[in-house]
């Protein structure tokens, strides 16, 4: 079976160009990153100060001889810049951090604010889970770098940079060895470097390998063990188990030459030259605390250089989650309101019509969803869609409601053609009840003020009662306060369909989409929820989808479709003495005879 890839994976960018994504969102925040800035400045100036406090200890300290008002003077200098970097560090840490933080809140409310702007049809071609990855592995991507990678990339480099002057004004030929050997040490790390980070991530994704092995056989646990198929999966994920142990002891072996090199190299530098240096204070060219300020500031450089070469690679990984967030933030919607929308009627009159549209969804350009389809419901009229599946009924809810344009042809509502109008008002206009009952993971009273957030009270239960919930909605332990669980997993099917029936009458809407809505119920709950529906359905616009055709009889008109086409409209009883494809469903699901 293949790998999953793994959700957490930010993939590195070809530059850090965007990156400017960040800057731009940081920039709104000028007085926090001038604090950040002065804070780092701070921090790096103190610590390349340590080393020279150190030579003064020792030149002018120590050379007074045992006077100790003279040494503690020193040592008083040097605890001052202790105070000094400690006060800027955590001033660094505060101001970054509550900017990185702040900069992944922005960014998150813009692309979020951006997706529900965009139409269904781009959820079709983009997952909505890997989505929801770059909302949370690329957004901590960015906090990372945000929040301390940029900043360490930047103390490192004012390091290097104030290093060296420092080094070249205590002992210009002593840098120039340093100069020289700094590269020949760092090349041979940056190089394990590499391949240490390309084993860690090949560990990741034999880590990633037995995660989704477990995610998927306790998942299946039914057909595992419904045929007998534990030993085989057993060693399957010992085979896993074993491939993971052997890329971390590679990646293990690898580290551990890495770091006996690195500190063969780096200390056998050290010692080389302080070596050299105390040749040259024997000879009196140089002294004491210079050598001791030289040794400890190239540490310092060396150390700040070595970083430089680590944080690059967070940038580059940074910068690729900055891009796919970029994505989401530039994507047009494919609908969307005109520059001067055209006002629906005041007063709705709840008609639909459809001429001669054709349509195509954006996944499946090459095949007709409906075509050359044309239909015009009257106000107050119910009409019910029948026919196979895939016959493009669904999809005439999709049109009504604008989450799509078609290709060719005209839907309108009220007179107005849907391209000319704004889509949220269209929609105000219409209530929704699909197949299967959608709900969030909140409140009874949440899901169903979906329908109309501003509903009291006595609207919430007289939808509750209209569409028999109100019975097990009281029996809740906190009533309509219950927390529902994700996707209302602590209601049956049943129980879920009705709520989202009486989300649909709370919002009271001229025109009723109803998507086969008592599929889920049993035989009593489909009867009462089909009175109550009836009852609604006066006086309003109804289209009607429809599976189970015992569920259409009394419809004003039956509509049936077969390939995205009309092919037969009447009533029940004109389409069944027709002998077409309605006869022809009609009879699979019940005998005519008894219904007639």
């Amino acid at each position: 079976m293949a790998r999953s890839p793994t959700k957490t994976e930010v993939a590195p960018a070809a530059n850090i160009a965007p990156l400017r994504l960040i800057a731009r969102t940081a920039s709104a925040y000028p007085g926090f990153m001038a604090l950040a800035g002065l804070a780092l400045l701070t921090t790096a100036a103190a610590t390349l100060a340590i080393p020279a406090g150190f030579r003064l200890i020792i030149d002018r300290g120590f050379s007074a001889g045992t006077n100790p008002d003279e040494i503690g003077r020193w040592f008083r200098y040097l605890l001052l810049i202790v105070g000094v970097l400690a006060i800027g560090t955590a001033c660094r840490y505060y101001f970054v951090s509550v900017l990185g933080e702040r900069v992944v809140a922005d960014i998150r409310r813009a692309v979020q604010a951006n997706l529900l702007r965009l139409s269904p049809g781009f959820f079709e071609e983009n997952s909505p889970q890997e989505i929801a990855s770059r909302m949370t592995a690329d957004t901590a991507q960015i906090e990372l770098v945000v929040g301390a990678t940029i900043s360490i990339a930047l103390r490192n480099l004012i390091m290097v940079i104030g290093g060296t002057g420092y080094l070249l004004w205590l002992a210009p030929e002593l840098t120039a060895i340093l100069v020289v050997a700094v590269p020949l040490v760092m090349l041979p790390l940056a190089w394990f470097g590499r391949r240490v980070r390309a084993v860690s991530r090949e560990s990741q994704d034999r880590v990633a390998d037995i995660g989704a092995q477990v995610a998927e056989v306790l998942g299946a646990m039914k057909i595992v063990q419904g045929f007998n198929q534990e030993a085989r999966e057993a060693a399957r994920f010992a085979d896993a188990v074993e491939r993971s142990f052997d890329t971390a002891r590679r990646r293990i072996l690898l580290r551990a030459v890495m770091t006996g090199c690195a500190i063969a190299v780096i200390f056998g530098s050290i010692t080389a030259l302080m070596w050299r240096g105390a040749l040259q204070v024997a000879e009196g060219t140089l002294s004491g605390g210079t050598i001791a300020a030289f040794v400890l500031t190239g540490v310092l450089v060396a150390g700040a250089f070595g970083a430089l070469t680590e944080v690059y690679g967070d940038l580059l990984r940074g910068a690729g989650a900055a891009e796919r967030l970029n994505e989401l933030l530039q994507e047009v919607p494919a609908v969307a309101a005109p520059s001067r929308p055209q006002a629906l009627p005041a007063a709705s009159r709840g008609s639909i019509a459809f001429q001669n549209v054709t349509f195509r969804y954006p996944t499946r350009p090459e095949t007709a969803a409906v075509h050359g389809f044309d239909l015009a419901v009257e106000p107050g009229e119910t009409v019910a869609l029948v026919g196979p599946s895939g016959a493009g009924k669904s999809t005439i809810f999709q049109l009504a409601e604008r989450f799509y344009d078609p290709q060719v042809g005209t839907v309108r509502v009220d007179g107005v053609p849907l391209v000319q109008a704004d889509p949220q008002e269209v929609r105000r206009r219409i209530a929704l009840v699909p197949q299967e009952g959608v709900l969030f993971a909140a409140s009874a009273r949440d899901n169903l003020r979906y329908g109309r957030w501003d509903a009291d009270e006595a609207d919430i239960w007289q939808a509750a009662e209209a569409a028999n919930a109100a019975g097990f909605l009281r029996d809740l332990p906190q009533g309509l306060d219950t927390y529902l669980g994700e996707g209302g997993a602590r209601l049956s099917g049943g129980q879920r369909q009705r709520l989202a029936i009486a989300r649909a009458l709370l919002r009271d809407a001229p025109i009723l989409l109803l998507d086969e809505a008592t599929s889920a119920l049993d035989a009593e709950s489909e009867r009462l929820v089909q009175d109550a529906l009836e009852h609604l359905m006066q006086g309003r616009t109804t289209l009607v989808i429809a599976h189970r055709l015992a569920t259409v009889r009394a419809a004003d008109r039956i509509v049936v479709m077969d390939g995205g086409r009309i092919v037969e409209q009447g009533t029940h009883a004109q389409l069944t003495a027709a002998g077409g494809l309605y006869a022809r469903l009609a009879a699979l699901q019940f005998d005519e005879r008894t219904v007639a």
